[in-house]
């Protein structure tokens, strides 16, 4: 079994990477870390896209981390572009066989105007998605 874990640049997710320890160990995936640079086209961004990846590689890192520290190992990976493009893209070429991504801790009404990574993850995968919701954020 292959497990992508889609994170979130600038994010801290202990909560996401304790719940894919679990799944690794009852399954005994293999798992990736991504996350993207949320870049379309550098020459329209504030910042070099490095900026963008070196966030988005903390992120990843910062789960890949917990996860080596519970005994699981993880390949970390930063993605141009998009979150859901990229994350999709992955996944297909990696063969997964599920996506596990951290709920969106957006306000309703930000989520309907900017969307929802988790919730578009959801329409467009052809392969299971799994979303933890953080702790103390209600459903």
């Amino acid at each position: 079994m292959r497990i992508v874990v889609a994170a979130k640049p600038e994010a801290d997710q202990p909560w996401l990477a304790d719940a894919v320890i679990g799944l690794a160990r009852q399954t005994g995936a293999s798992v990736a870390v991504v996350a993207a640079d949320e870049v379309e086209l550098e020459r329209l961004a504030a910042v070099p896209r490095k900026v963008f990846a070196d966030n988005a590689y903390a992120s990843a890192a910062s789960i890949a981390r917990r996860l080596a520290e519970a005994g699981v190992e993880a390949s970390v990976t930063v993605l141009s572009g998009r979150p859901v493009t990229a994350v999709l893209d992955f996944s297909r070429q990696h063969n997964a066989d599920l996506i596990v991504v951290g709920s969106s801790t957006r306000p309703k009404v930000a989520e309907r105007l900017l969307g929802s990574v988790p919730l578009d993850l959801i329409k467009q995968s052809a392969k299971p998605v799994l979303v933890i919701t953080h702790p103390g954020h209600p459903a």
